[in-house]
């Protein structure tokens, strides 16, 4: 064979080494550092979201249990929240709420049904009652045990599922599993470390209004009885008994004998669905005496003074001081009608077996034609009730309850009088001032007045029920009652103890009265 020219052999080593026409070059590989990657923070994000919503999901679908408690038949729930508590539903009368622990889980009692045999065992013998107490007790202990079960695998489950479904990969599916666990663990835990038993003593009540003082109870019962948890849940079953098998009516309230009961309302303001509501709450609890702590009227003008006629028929005596919407022309028309007593210029009356002692406010605000001066301060009327207070108690006839309008007037008596009541400010508050005076300042009943439609949502009609022992005129316990306003229907009562009543409390002289009192063992915030 002749041999290839070098030069041919040159040009097909060219050739092979040229790339054909039709071939795409390759791209070249993409650099490690180009890559996008998750970064750890927004994985670690992404595997929380995925076990919160998988654990919310496995409590929904798993996450309850039947348990007969007593006569009734209720399911626990578990639910994600951020202030915790218990919620006791009690359809069709409305919710009981408890501040039993705080966790980021809430504990929801459903009551589904009264069973017919087991409540007419409870009617047909009704020493069974005493031993209900136990049997309670032992209802929620196994329904609890069977419902931490039961949410543990549903939390697990329902984490690791949804895992799954988003990593598609086991060992992702396992983590959030585990980290469901774990955070269940905790919440647990932390309910545990915060459990408050004796949350039984402060529930708020929502539904209908006139149930709530019966399942609730007497504020002197509670007040004795704070120790023992069990003790009021057994309560509130053998009541819900009662009003289920009641049927047509409900239960009448019984008040305590040795307690007296004070309705506190403060700013109506012209709304002439107050004394409806008032009249309501005068029956319903059997109020011994009625405390207005102010701005009754809107301008104070004579034409209005019509508007004062259903006090009289209320069922309970008027105790009243002015406010900076009420005049005095509207004071002397009080001061003329029956069964109304106007408190003013520190001046004392005893009313329903307590000793009261008030000053109107100093100022009149629709009047605009007045000046603020030396007259107009709250700080100097209050300094004249306060050294009013003082000539009393010297005397040996101390006054139980002084009444302003203003709450910057009603601190300056911190110190002569147990209680001090106010309004004005349409919110209510309480504090115990530096000197040991509790300042109650209370809503306004009125829902504002026309005011209630100036916002984008109306204003609530706020009202509560003082309950003071007979003897030592102290007060014991109130109900904060909250109404929906304008065009609205929800109501709302809530139990509140001072602190001088609650667990733990021990004895010391009351700087007001030299008297022994009682005051808590820690510090009142």
């Amino acid at each position: 064979m002749a041999r290839v020219p070098s030069a041919v052999t040159n040009v097909l080593h060219r050739v092979r080494r040229v790339p054909r026409a039709h071939t795409s070059p390759r791209r070249p590989a993409p650099s490690p550092a180009l890559s996008p990657r998750p970064r750890p923070w927004t994985r670690a994000l992404g595997l929380v979201a995925v076990v919160v919503l998988g654990s919310w999901l496995g409590l929904l679908v798993v996450g309850n249990v039947r348990v007969p408690v007593g006569p009734m038949d209720t399911t626990m729930t578990l639910r994600p929240s951020v202030t915790g508590g218990t919620k006791i539903n009690v359809s069709p009368l409305g919710d009981l709420r408890l501040a039993s622990h705080i966790a980021p889980v809430r504990l929801d009692v459903n009551v589904d049904q009264l069973d017919p045999e087991r409540s007419q065992a409870l009617v047909d013998h009704p020493e069974r009652l005493s031993g209900l107490q136990d049997e309670v007790t032992r209802d929620i202990t196994h329904g609890a045990t069977d419902l931490a079960v039961r949410s543990c695998v549903a939390v697990v489950t329902g984490a690791t599922a949804l895992g799954l479904l988003v990593y598609r990969r086991p060992r992702r599916a396992l983590a959030a599993g585990g980290l469901a666990l774990g955070l269940l663990a905790a919440s647990g835990g932390t309910a545990y470390a915060t459990w408050n038993p004796d949350s039984v003593l402060e529930p708020k009540f929502s539904g209908l209004l006139s149930s709530a003082p019966s399942l609730v109870g007497d504020a002197r019962s509670i007040v004795a009885e704070f120790d023992v948890y069990q003790q009021e849940l057994a309560r509130l079953v053998t009541n819900v008994t009662k009003l289920y098998d009641a049927t047509s009516t409900l239960p009448a309230y019984r008040p305590d004998p040795t307690t007296l009961r004070v309705l506190h309302v403060s700013d109506i303001h012209l709304n002439p669905a107050s004394w409806k509501i008032i009249a309501s709450l005068v029956e319903q609890y059997r109020v011994d005496v009625i405390v207005d702590s102010g701005d009754t009227m809107d301008h104070g003008t004579a034409a209005e003074n019509g508007f004062l006629d259903p006090i009289e028929d209320l069922g309970a005596p008027y105790v009243w001081v002015r406010g900076n919407h009420d005049s005095l022309a509207t004071q002397r028309h009080l001061e003329g009608m029956e069964n109304v007593h106007v408190l003013d210029h520190g001046r004392a009356k005893t009313v329903a077996g307590l000793r009261f002692a008030g000053i109107g406010d100093p100022q009149f605000t629709p009047d605009r034609s007045k000046r603020t001066g030396a007259e107009q301060s709250q700080e100097l009327a209050g300094a004249r009730l306060a050294s009013a207070l003082r000539d009393q108690r010297a005397a040996g006839t101390p006054v139980d309850v002084a009444v302003a309008h203003e709450p910057s007037a009603a601190r300056e008596v911190d110190g002569t009088v147990p209680l001090v009541l106010a309004g004005h400010i349409h919110h209510e508050e309480t504090e115990v001032m530096k000197y040991g005076t509790r300042l109650r300042v209370e809503g306004s009943t009125g829902g504002s007045g026309l005011r209630a439609i100036e916002g984008k949502y109306p204003d609530p009609i706020e009202t509560s029920i003082l309950y003071f022992d007979r003897d030592t005129r102290r007060l014991q316990a109130w109900d904060s009652i909250e109404l929906g306003g304008l065009g609205l229907t929800t109501a709302e009562v809530s139990r509140h103890l001072p602190k001088e009543n609650q667990p733990g409390a021990t004895t010391s002289p009351s700087p007001s009265s030299g008297t022994p009192s009682v005051t808590p063992s820690t510090p009142a915030p």
